[in-house]
């Protein structure tokens, strides 16, 4: 069997479907497991009390445990006294590894490891299960709770596999709400208008219509809301429950909504709903775990969790609220995903009679669609504008024949209002050009600006009417990028174009930098640390599959996280390791580095952090990295708008941290060929 992966491909700024062995999901997927479940503790004590319950009942406990991963929590069911366990696990490599898990520990005579989804699974003499269940065990939940199905695997649960009164572990989740204030995010849904000093002066980009009332696009926002400074919102509610689940008890996945009335607690604008859940492992609510945020609970200490976070909601349109007004807060919900809408109460009591819709949100303006939320706070950012105002200031004339290549960027508007004589924007996709089309109108700008649907190799003189571009610029975004150097794409699209520029064209950015550091993490480190012994059961057989997975093809090659979100400290000074010259043409030749960087603190070399610093002209320049390091201790400050790469260094993996290294050397390799950048690191 041959299968088909995704990959942006940095030469030609699209993503292109590579055939793949027939190993690769396997190898892909095991390492998505790489991941330390903080809950055991708790699902452990949950399971205990549930099976005990049971045997006061003079019962035998048989426990249904659906998506079973490793084994865990039926080995722990088990150990607590279960009769027997029907651990049910879709993907069959997690499948194969639980049987040897379950082996291993000597659970093989208690636990029968079913490969199928749990909907396929069939009650009865010969069938997968003997009998029902009384004890249903999941981990089934994501940051929004109900986005991996959860709802539906509940429902078909209750109807087909598990005996009505059963035990559930988790017994309860509650869905919780905060009506709050917020510039910054919500600078992730709209564009806010950008000012320009012009020399007829001050211009406005302003976005179209279309834009402002769009609903925007209904996936979930998750980020660590704990990484967000206090500064940054303003809450306008107390918290509220919205909803909870019983899972214990038959569960609707059919959509529905909730509503909760609330008062603002002081007046403002609202613009954001913030949101968590919490669990509860028993009936009574003595074994609980929470997702709230660092000002609701400020004296209970933080776990750290990377796939369960909190939720940012996005309402459809500001609302301006009054200290102790009535508000109805309306939550609605279909299998998957939850929205949220804010009315007064007039309009509340109005909508009630007339019935909710309760369809989701969905984009209209498909500028959410070509902008994710970071690049909306991208755009948005003034500082990082000013920087491109600067730079065009200093490079366009008033006979500057200007050319954009980037993926929907405002820099076109920009080089207009600067005075350029001619502005054309090269544009890759419909959608962009579509959405350019809109701003171009909105600004009145479609005459002065002309967008043109090619690719970069495909542009021909007659696009350009025939002119020789004298200024190239380029932020450079594209759509496509997932690690910081494949924006790149913007050096292989200069190449391309080479012969429509003029022989003392200027280009902007003129060249740029790949950096790196060494850093030590707070917590993100353990999604790569082994699981080794967990709650007294052997998972190493886990532990060496996501070895195996990470060194099958991707061990030489980073990956991308929002540090912003993932403090860590630097272990050295930040280090420039590559340079691309825009103002040439992409070289026939691979580009390569090699040296040492010494650590100047102590501490535990998780891994480097590389990003790309772009230099616009003379002594400007932005930075996709580093910001800042604020002091002696070396954390960091990060772009918040954009991915840095992350190398963990094997020793993590390993779990094999050595004891005071002074320095790192490392390797780098640029293939011009393909676009990738090859690494490898090795501590002193």
């Amino acid at each position: 069997m041959k299968i088909f992966c995704g990959r942006a491909n940095p030469t030609t700024g699209s993503m292109e479907w590579l055939e793949e062995g027939e190993d690769y999901d396997y190898h892909q997927e095991i390492a998505r497991y790489a991941w330390k479940n903080s809950l055991n503790v708790k699902y452990y004590q949950g399971i205990r009390a549930a099976v005990s319950r049971v045997k006061e009942r003079g019962e035998k406990a048989i426990v249904l445990d659906i998506g079973t991963g490793t084994g865990l929590l039926s080995m722990m069911a088990a150990s607590a006294g279960a009769d027997f366990c029907y651990a049910i696990e879709v993907f069959k490599p997690m499948a194969n590894a639980a049987v040897k898990i379950v082996e291993k520990n000597g659970f093989s005579d208690k636990i029968k490891v079913i490969n199928k989804h749990s909907t396929e699974v069939t009650v009865g003499p010969d069938g997968d299960m003997q009998c029902r269940a009384n004890i249903l065990v999941t981990e089934l939940f994501d940051t929004e709770l109900i986005g991996e199905g959860a709802l539906p695997s509940y429902e078909h649960a209750h109807k087909y596999l598990v005996q009505e009164g059963c035990e559930a572990v988790p017994h309860r989740a509650t869905v919780y709400a905060q009506l709050v204030e917020s510039r910054r995010m919500w600078s992730w849904k709209k564009l806010f208008p950008v000012h320009v000093e012009a020399e007829d002066g001050e211009k406005i980009i302003i976005p179209p219509s279309e834009m402002e009332n769009c609903p925007g696009v209904p996936s979930v926002c998750d980020i660590q809301l704990n990484q967000m400074p206090s500064s940054d919102f303003s809450t306008l509610s107390d918290v509220v429950t919205v909803f909870s689940v019983d899972f214990s008890k038959p569960v609707q996945s059919a959509s529905t909504y909730y509503r909760v009335q609330l008062e603002p607690v002081k007046s403002g604008k609202a613009q954001i709903v913030l949101s968590w859940w919490d669990i509860d492992m028993d009936p009574l609510g003595m074994i609980n775990c929470t997702m709230a945020p660092y000002w609701v609970k400020p004296t209970s200490a933080l776990q750290w969790r990377d796939h369960w976070m909190q939720c940012v909601y996005f309402l459809p349109r500001e609302e301006p609220v009054v200290q102790g007004e009535k508000l109805y807060l309306t939550a609605c919900r279909d299998e998957y995903s939850v929205w949220y809408n804010l009315q007064k109460h007039k309009a509340a009591e109005e909508e009630h009679k007339a019935g909710v819709c309760v369809e989701s949100p969905v984009c209209r303006c498909r500028a959410h669609l070509l902008w994710n939320r970071p690049r909306l706070g991208e755009l948005n950012d003034q500082n990082r504008t000013q920087q491109y105002v600067r730079a065009l200031r200093k490079v366009l004339k008033t006979d500057s024949v200007c050319l954009c290549i980037s993926d929907g960027s405002l820099l076109p508007m920009l080089a207009q209002y600067l005075g350029a004589k001619q502005v054309f924007t090269l544009e890759n996709s419909g959608v962009s050009c579509s959405v350019m089309e809109k701003f171009l109108k909105a600004n009145h700008l479609e005459d002065q600006i002309k967008i043109v649907e090619a690719r970069p190799e495909l542009l021909k003189p007659s696009h350009l009417e025939d002119k020789k571009i004298s200024v190239l610029v380029g932020e450079p975004f594209f759509t496509t990028s997932l690690l910081p150097w494949h924006n790149l794409y913007f050096w292989y699209a200069r190449t391309a174009v080479s012969t429509h520029l003029a022989s003392n064209v200027t280009v902007l950015p003129q060249s740029a930098a790949l950096h790196m550091m060494i850093v030590e993490f707070q917590d993100l480190w353990r999604i790569r640390s082994p699981c080794g012994i967990c709650e007294g059961f052997d998972v190493q057989t886990m532990d060496e599959m996501i070895k195996d997975s990470l060194n099958f093809r991707e061990s030489k090659e980073a990956e991308p996280h929002p540090l912003w979100e993932y403090p860590c400290r630097s272990l050295s000074a930040p280090q420039e390791v590559l340079t691309f010259d825009f103002t040439e043409a992409v070289p026939q030749h691979s580009l390569s580095t090699e040296g040492s960087v010494k650590l100047l603190r102590k501490g535990k070399s998780h891994g480097a952090v590389l990003w790309m610093e772009y230099h616009l002209a003379a002594d400007i320049s932005v930075s996709t990295g580093l910001i800042q390091m604020s002091n002696e201790k070396g954390n960091c400050e990060w772009n918040p708008h954009c991915k840095q790469a992350v190398y963990f260094f094997s020793s993590v993996i390993e779990s094999e941290i050595l004891s005071d290294p002074t320095a790192v050397t490392y390797a780098i390799n640029f293939d011009t060929k393909t676009g990738e950048i090859a690494m490898d690191f090795k501590l002193l």
